[in-house]
């Protein structure tokens, strides 16, 4: 296997494993300033509870995903010398940013809201969670931005040529406010605040079956079910935005989420599919000029196709951009699903004798995960074979020091440090759970069902 190869490889495992953590902090931190509101504008005990567990989750998740973050940004260096010379004026600008409007923000309430629970008052300690989630928040924009900028590069001009050739910043905000940076921004914010909202329903549909904290668990259930529905409505709007951005951007990147192969012609729109790269055709179930009338309103109208590009200028993945393009669709179809199902289940009064339904939440904690991480892996893989759109090939990006079996050894070291940690997570994630909302001397503040719930344990 070649170098390019494997740094993909690398890169890719180191990123796509650290994304689990991020997303799950931003969609915790919105669930916590939820449940913090409701406490101080109530007064009522079981909102400080309910702030108060979560916190404790997010500050697992959020330690986790900063340390597996780090490594990404020695990789930069390590194995893509020739990207980081070339783009690092404009990342080095956004992640500046990112430190002095997100980060600061983020760590310089973090203190307060992890440890202040008793030491300022209530109103106080909203504000400091409400600026750690905002601070995730900034965070996620100008990591965005920097990728965006790849995908459709803006504010820039370049200096030097060939190995020596760089891009250097024009117009800040022109950079900022490249042509998919919004779309692609509001799509990563809702995919994150999905993934912690679907946390919270799976931990609280978990202990709804198994008759634990069950009135504690039947409101938080409740709110987040709320949140999730209008997340994923949400959702499915900014992933048609996304789409048309997409298709007047970077049109043979669409044309592989599609399989569609004709220069110039109406193009299908597949529910599921496989595609056969040499014979340039996908066998699946379709609609008829469905993507064309998602762009234009007209089954008949025209999409730009592989074909209208140079072999070279083509991904060399199509079928695995379209299939991991159609599993995120479909898991967003899914989560929209499910999130009005048990509305339904709710408006008439019977939510809460669904068992099924209830197991159903429980492992559709998976779900937005998955689609966040499809979804990038569409985005990347359908920029190939540019790191940076129009600008500079991935195969001119890499390292020429960096030997193959130097990125094996680090691949396989960073697999086994990143396994234990995932391991450590898990078991402490699971340990918080098992332990539930009240803490040992937090008797006093249990709903009365306390008892109830007890026996239903027993039995």
């Amino acid at each position: 296997m070649d170098v390019e190869i494997l740094a993909r490889i690398q890169f890719a495992f180191t990123i796509a494993f650290h994304y689990i953590y991020p997303p799950l902090s931003i969609g915790l931190g919105m669930m916590m300033v939820i449940f913090e509101s409701m406490y101080v504008r109530s007064g009522k005990k079981v909102y400080e509870t309910l702030a108060r567990f979560w916190t404790k989750i997010f500050a697992l998740t959020f330690g986790i995903g900063v340390a597996t973050g780090i490594v990404m940004e020695f990789e930069f260096g390590t194995n893509w010398a020739i990207y980081s010379k070339y783009v690092g004026d404009i990342f080095g600008s956004a992640l500046a940013a990112e430190g002095i409007f997100a980060f600061a923000l983020e760590s310089g309430f973090l203190g307060i809201l992890l440890f202040g629970w008793n030491r300022v008052s209530s109103k106080v300690h909203l504000i400091s969670t409400i600026g750690v989630f905002f601070g995730s928040m900034f965070s996620a924009v100008w990591i965005v931005v920097a990728n965006s900028w790849q995908q459709t590069p803006a504010g820039y001009h370049i200096v030097g040529e060939g190995i020596n050739a760089r891009a250097e910043i024009t117009d800040f905000w022109a950079m900022v406010f490249n042509p998919s940076s919004i779309d692609r921004i509001t799509h990563v914010w809702l995919g994150a605040l999905l993934a912690g909202t679907f946390l919270v329903l799976s931990v609280h549909a978990y202990y709804l079956v198994k008759g634990r904290h069950i009135e504690i668990s039947k409101k938080a259930f409740k709110i987040a079910l709320a949140v999730a529905t209008i997340l994923s409505l949400g959702q499915l709007a900014t992933g048609h935005k996304s789409a048309e951005g997409v298709a007047k951007n970077q049109p043979a990147k669409l044309a592989a989420m599609e399989g569609h192969y004709e220069k110039s012609a109406p193009a299908d729109m597949y529910i599921m599919g496989w595609v056969d790269q040499d014979k340039q055709e996908v066998t699946g179930i379709k609609i008829p000029g469905g993507l064309s009338f998602l762009l234009d309103y007209d089954f008949e109208a025209p999409v730009t196709g592989l074909n209208a590009f140079p072999k070279e200028d083509q991904p060399s993945q199509v079928n695995a951009v379209f299939q991991f393009y159609h599993i995120m669709v479909a898991i967003g179809m899914a989560l929209i699903g499910l999130s009005l199902l048990a509305c339904f289940y709710w408006w008439r009064g019977r939510l809460f004798e669904q068992k099924w339904l209830l197991v159903t939440f429980i492992f559709a904690v998976f779900l937005p995960q998955i689609a966040n991480q499809t979804g990038w892996f569409a985005a990347e893989m359908g920029r190939q074979p540019w790191v940076v759109y129009g600008l500079l090939r991935t195969s001119d990006a890499f390292s020429q020091a960096v030997s193959a079996n130097q990125i094996w050894f680090s691949l396989i070291m960073f697999f086994f440090i990143y396994t234990l940690l995932f391991i450590l997570f898990i078991y402490i994630l699971n340990k918080k759970i098992q332990h539930g909302p009240y803490d040992k001397d937090d008797t006093e503040n249990r709903p009365l069902t306390k008892g109830i719930e007890e026996a239903i344990i027993k039995n």
